[in-house]
């Protein structure tokens, strides 16, 4: 029987991409996206959709319960908010950590249960290149900081699930080219790359398959930087 993997955040961009990666694995698809367009490309395919704010402890726990059996928990979600430290707002500044690390937290809370009982099973979450140096970001500080949470997050994921089977690691991203930037921002962004070019989905999608699989059954609490030698 094809296992079952749940992502959050997987309608557009790089979720999209290991959603249709998974299909052509042979894998079952749930998708879950806080907007409610629905990925029909996917949903031909036979995967299932679901609008949720999974950063709403109910309904991260709704979707996982509703969902099962979740072998592998993928969250790609992670809103992204550029504004200066100082003039950032109390709900601007909740807005990241609500998206980027309770998604993570609620979802990874409600599946890891049935994983452990089933003796197998993978999250997967997403930080950002630059997440381990800690350094300083005044104009993104919110989403920057829930991305080093995430990595947090997920460590403490794989030392309460590796005894069960079950495996927690994180990619972290550079420069994507996800079609979410005009041509001009690309060409801004390019000149930080040592490698030359933008990544490619696809360059996260091979990451992926790679932690999601049976292959990587001991590697557990990693962090996969996807950025062309970016942010190390």
């Amino acid at each position: 029987m094809s296992r079952h993997a749940l992502l959050i955040g997987g309608a557009r961009g790089i979720g999209h991409a290991i959603a249709t990666a998974l299909l052509d694995d042979g894998w079952r698809i749930t998708v879950a996206d806080i907007a409610p367009e629905v990925p029909v490309d996917l949903v031909q395919r036979g995967a299932t959709f679901e609008q949720a704010d999974c950063s709403d402890p109910q309904i991260a726990r709704a979707l996982v319960e509703n969902s099962q059996p979740v072998d592998a928990l993928v969250v790609t979600a992670g809103p992204y908010r550029r504004v200066p430290l100082l003039k950032e707002t109390a709900e601007g500044w909740r807005s990241m950590f609500a998206g980027n690390l309770d998604t993570v937290f609620f979802t990874a809370q409600a599946a890891l249960p049935g994983m452990r009982s089933r003796g197998w099973g993978r999250i997967l979450a997403f930080s950002m290149a630059n997440a381990e140096r800690l350094q300083a970001n005044p104009f993104v500080a919110g989403h920057y900081i829930a991305k080093i949470g995430v990595l947090v997050l997920i460590r403490s994921l794989a030392k309460a699930g590796a005894r069960d089977g079950v495996t927690a690691n994180c990619i972290s991203p550079g420069f994507i080219e996800s079609g979410s930037r005009t041509p001009s921002d690309n060409e801004r962004m390019l000149k930080h790359v040592p490698a030359g070019r933008l990544g490619d989905v696809q360059d996260a999608v091979a990451a992926a398959r790679y932690l999601l699989g049976d292959e990587a059954s001991y590697v557990s609490g990693t962090n996969v930087v996807v950025s062309g030698a970016y942010g190390i």
